[in-house]
């Protein structure tokens, strides 16, 4: 039954539209996009273990670590299995991973949720993040932005769907949780129950993504679509580049500064959400914004997250992925300057200024693929994307820990405010400075790293690099 998982059986037939691809990477995207909803629950995991700030937002740290590590090691395996046998086996360790957490709540024993959500959860989440991607790619030649942007954009909305559906659970598994009131925490049983649920929900919708994944036939290419247009683009190539020589190049390195950078001044904010709006409008040691409103700007940051990965990878369709990061990153400095300055004027405006930096930060996601695509080809281009997420693991640990760190020093969860997270603001501000700087350095690849006609590289090259 497993051989159906394989490559050659997931070859498209004449005629397969292409457009049935993007729902099935769908499929997976929005499932392991529940990892942006930590924050719902992050103050009854507190409780819970009795933990810092830090010590539990490590816990999404790790998962972000091991994405990227993932994506990293198995990139060069997903090419050579396809996309059907990544996606199954991505949605085996992510639902496992909800699994082992559940018990570690159940047990109150810290580490194996961070074994489980962290560790196990983590490598399902870099197998199914890049598993789709350089399929979608490939059916997408002419329009490689919005390819990546309609399967990336379920990553970012995956909160979206988990953070109402979290908060729910839990109010059904605790009848003493009320999501309406700041102080109100959910209890060890209602935490196991949910994550549960999750682990269970999450392998079933996966596995539709599973079942209808296509890889198009040798040599298949849109109708109309002529390859040698992209060659009058800036910093597009027409040949191809492995993944054991793409890490040799300049441009490479640099666009994992630009990604490291991008990711660092998010996603800091974002496992940090729920409570960083409560904590902006708090006087007196009261916030003016409850629980379930904290909620549902995670919602809307999803929206933004979201909606960002779409239109803005489809955009740098026509304005190029340079121009593209230009403005990710220098428009994303006046937004954090103006968030910690002014940012608690209003709800409104702290809001829309949020939303801005995640659409942003999810924008920077969807179209790296593309930029890799233009820098080196299709050719192991999902083994490439997987050695850059390396860059998403490195911010995973970097962002919170930023954050979490001014937090811990400047009090406890329920009594900071705005005046707490402007340090912290200020120097997302300097790591933005360096993502743009170094995306103003990216130059196309010099042709002797340039896969020659007929030339593969090894299993053995690719082990070594």
């Amino acid at each position: 039954m497993l051989t159906a998982l394989d490559r050659k059986h997931t070859v498209a037939p004449e005629g397969y539209s292409r457009w049935l691809i993007p729902p099935a990477a769908l499929a997976v995207h929005l499932c392991i996009g529940q990892a942006y909803a930590t924050s719902v629950y992050k103050n009854s995991f507190i409780a819970h273990f009795d933990a810092s700030q830090t010590a539990i937002g490590i816990i999404f740290s790790i998962a972000i670590v091991m994405l990227g590590l993932s994506a990293a090691v198995g990139g060069t395996w997903v090419e050579a299995n396809g996309p059907r046998k990544a996606m199954f086996v991505s949605a085996c360790f992510w639902a496992t991973g909800f699994l082992v957490a559940a018990l570690g709540i159940g047990t109150e024993q810290l580490w194996l949720v961070y074994l489980g959500y962290g560790v196990i959860g983590g490598i399902g989440l870099g197998i199914g993040y890049i598993s789709p991607v350089s399929t979608l790619i490939k059916w997408f030649p002419d329009r490689p932005g919005l390819a990546t942007g309609l399967a990336i954009m379920g990553f970012g909305g995956g909160a979206l769907i988990a953070s109402p559906a979290s908060r729910q659970l839990l109010s059904l598994y605790d009848d003493d949780y009320d999501p309406n009131v700041a102080s109100s925490v959910a209890d060890g049983r209602a935490l196991v129950l949910l994550f549960v649920t999750l682990g269970i929900a999450y392998f079933l919708i996966m596995m539709l993504g599973v079942a209808n994944i296509r890889v198009p036939a040798p040599g298949w290419r849109p109708a109309g679509w002529d390859p040698s247009t992209i060659k009058d683009k800036p910093l597009v190539t027409a040949a191809n580049v492995s993944a054991a020589n793409a890490i040799r190049t300049r441009a490479f390195w640099f666009l994992w500064v630009v990604l490291f950078c991008n990711v660092t001044a998010g996603i800091g904010i974002l496992e940090q959400a729920s409570p960083m709006i409560q904590d902006f409008f708090r006087t007196d040691g009261v916030s003016t914004v409850s629980v379930a409103a904290a909620g549902g700007f995670v919602g809307v940051l999803s929206l933004f997250n979201m909606a960002g990965r779409f239109v803005w990878s489809s955009t740098s369709d026509l304005a190029g992925r340079k121009p593209i990061y230009l403005l990710y990153l220098g428009v994303g400095m006046i937004m954090y300057l103006l968030l910690a300055l002014i940012g608690d004027a209003a709800t409104a405006l702290f809001v829309v200024l949020a939303g801005v930096i995640l659409s942003f930060y999810g924008g920077g996601f969807a179209t790296v693929p593309a930029y890799l695509r233009d820098l080196f080809g299709t050719y192991q281009v999902g083994a490439i994307h997987g050695r850059l997420l390396t860059a998403w693991s490195a911010a995973g640990i970097a962002g919170p820990l930023i954050i979490n760190g001014f937090l811990d020093a400047q009090g406890k969860p329920g009594s900071l405010t705005a005046d707490a997270y402007r340090p912290a603001l200020f120097t997302m501000v300097g790591v933005l400075a360096i993502g743009f700087i170094a995306n103003l350095l990216i130059r196309p690849v010099p042709p002797r790293y340039h896969q020659q006609p007929g030339a593969k590289a090894t299993p053995e090259k690719e082990a070594a690099a």
